[in-house]
């Protein structure tokens, strides 16, 4: 039979919910800007809820409430908006993510597709939703190297282990920021959902070779997934029938540049964290005191052989010219 089960199996995606978002609209995040802009927008989540009622139109403030729902779907006071709103106009055709990302919509449609058994278009989509999904995490680390804003004076080398912090985290926060709200759930795994579908919808399509490269590249992602794994020893034990080689088993390229570059960064944030520390060095010590008594005296340093006179007239004397003659024939 086929991986998984077939049709509904445990083994299939999970169908979405689309009930809670009208029109089966499932989208999040704003999107980076890139380049060194000084004054640039700010996230989704840095939007006060009151700044709604300055919209100059219910419409208007209808999509800011539901856009900033999206990053933040559990917010009360903006949630009591948009069912203040609800009251005057009818908000259905209001409710637009006004900074959905591309691949967004064309994940959801694919989503549908796979549910209505189009897995050919559904397929299709899917690679397009990946592709734009890469593009937009590109463009996502591109704004991590904008315009710093310094929070504190510090000493060079901390003012630059900030900084460095800093945009580690922001690229590591892409992943985060790039997943997708989808009817009022987070996509988890978003990457790995994409080719979890990809998977069946090839093994739908006998495309036996795509499906294959599909499932070892969620294994990238959820190497711990029973179903996955059950799938692929299914496709080694059948390697024959469907004249698989031992490459058609690697995952596929960009999976690897992706799953590469987000693990380093992970590391080497955490490397920083833990060893990138501020210079604590000057930091005045709010300890006990030394007990004046322990302290030495200015007797120690009376008498000959004074350690300040010694030094002054072994350093403060004028200094001689390089090769002075007038020095070499006295």
């Amino acid at each position: 039979g086929p991986p998984g089960g077939s049709g509904g199996g445990r083994g299939c995606p999970r169908p979405w919910r689309w009930e809670a978002a009208a029109g089966g609209k499932a989208q999040r995040r704003g999107r980076r800007r890139g380049g060194a802009s000084p004054a640039p927008l700010p996230r989704r989540c840095e939007l006060s809820p009151a700044q709604l009622h300055f919209c100059t139109r219910i419409e208007k403030a209808v999509s800011a409430a539901h856009t900033f729902l999206q990053k933040n779907p559990k917010h009360e006071m903006t949630l009591k908006y948009l069912n203040y709103y609800r009251t005057m106009v009818d908000v259905d055709e209001y409710l637009v993510d006004l900074e959905a990302q591309p691949y967004e919509p064309i994940f959801v449609r694919s989503v549908k597709l796979y549910n209505n058994g189009d897995f050919r278009s559904s397929a299709a989509d899917m690679e397009q939703a990946l592709a734009e999904y890469y593009k937009a995490y590109e463009d996502c680390l591109a704004g991590c190297e904008g315009a710093y804003e310094l929070q504190e004076f510090k000493d060079f080398y901390p003012a630059i282990a900030d900084h460095f912090v800093s945009v580690l985290q922001c690229k590591v926060d892409c992943e985060t920021e790039l997943t997708p709200n989808v009817g009022g759930y987070f996509v988890e795994k978003f990457v790995a959902t994409m080719y979890h579908y990809l998977q069946f919808a090839y093994y739908k399509l006998n495309d036996v070779r795509d499906a294959v490269r599909s499932v070892s590249s969620y294994m990238l992602f959820d190497p711990d997934d029973a179903v996955m794994q059950q799938n692929l020893v299914y496709y080694r034990f059948h390697r024959e029938r469907w004249h698989l080689q031992e490459e058609d088993f690697e995952p596929r390229p960009e999976a690897v540049r992706y799953y590469n570059r987000t693990a380093a960064q992970k590391k080497m944030l955490d490397f920083a964290r833990q060893y990138l520390q501020a210079d604590d060095e000057m930091e005045v010590d709010d300890g006990e005191e030394p007990d004046p008594r322990d302290l030495p005296s200015d007797g120690e340093f009376e008498g000959e052989g004074d350690y300040e006179e010694g030094f002054f007239a072994e350093w403060w004397q004028e200094p001689k010219t390089k090769g002075d003659k007038a020095d070499e024939g006295s």
